[in-house]
């Protein structure tokens, strides 16, 4: 605004309030743009509490005493379950910061039995699981990551998966090989209800990198965002996910899925840089 010029620089009362209020406006606009960027900084602790609480630390293989504060062997359930393996701790070694699962042919074990179904024993195997259990909450989520390296030969079944821990399903299998080749990406509903993805699957000798984001999109669905070595592969849908408790487990199961006979050699499945990550309120 621009004011006229007046002997002895004195200016009517008008103009004298004009002004005050045009250099007020002036200092609102000035004071607005100091105050912006530190309200930003009041409000970056909140970002920061979006990173996430670590639930398994990517260390957790790195020493018996360790691996004991945060992983149990066999399934939640037992040694046995819908393949040809029995678990057996035996059959998981650690060292490096690596867990190898490792399968082999035997006889004389005494049958399983799944789903009222008798099945025969081929293989002892490994098989751990998280002692925690995993809920998507209300507004949250949980992220888990892994490196992982295995050969995929028919009739061996390893899996780096999320099942619900009352029943069955939910399921998440966040990176599971059935005999093919190929690794498969899934996200059970019902028994029926089925999304499922199978894709190539590269350089079966070296470590791959797998993570697996589960989000609250509506108070009671959950989002299964899939990667591998740090691309995206899927989006799926797990219906009446939220607060649902789920075991996490690693294992080396044989045959059942994926095919038989299996290998008469012994198979390995190697595991590293595990993680959980929870984002729940």
């Amino acid at each position: 605004m621009n004011y006229p010029q007046f002997q002895n620089n004195e200016a009517p009362k008008w103009v004298k309030d004009n002004l005050l209020v045009d250099m007020g406006v002036q200092y609102q606009a000035n004071a607005m743009k100091h105050l912006i960027p530190f309200l930003s900084l009041l409000t970056a602790p909140l970002t920061l509490a979006q990173s996430g609480t670590v639930l398994i630390p990517s260390t957790s293989f790195d020493s018996k005493e360790e691996f004991d504060k945060y992983w149990g062997y066999l399934y939640p359930w037992g040694s046995d379950h819908n393949g040809s393996a029995r678990m057996r701790e035996s059959q998981v070694k650690m060292e490096n910061g690596t867990v190898t699962l490792t399968a082999k042919r035997v006889n004389g074990e005494p049958q399983a039995t799944h789903g009222g179904k008798k099945l025969d024993i081929r293989y002892l195997s490994g098989a751990i699981h998280a002692l925690e259990h995993y809920t998507v909450a209300a507004g949250g989520g949980i992220d888990y990551l892994a490196d992982l390296k295995v050969k995929t030969y028919r009739g061996s079944w390893p899996a780096f998966w999320a099942t619900y821990t009352d029943g069955w399903p939910p399921e998440i299998d966040m990176a599971e090989w059935k005999g093919t080749g190929k690794i498969s990406f899934n996200t059970f509903n019902t028994s029926s209800q089925v999304t499922a993805l199978d894709v190539n699957y590269p350089n079966p000798d070296e470590f791959h990198s797998f993570r697996c984001e589960t989000r609250d999109i509506n108070g009671r669905d959950v989002s299964v965002k899939f990667y591998m070595d740090d691309n995206f592969v899927a989006e799926q849908v797990g219906r009446d996910y939220v607060g649902k408790s789920m075991y996490l487990i690693i294992n080396l199961q044989m045959e059942g899925s994926s095919g038989n006979p299996g290998p008469e050699q012994d198979t390995e499945y190697s595991a590293r840089n595990v993680q959980v990550i929870s984002y729940n309120p």
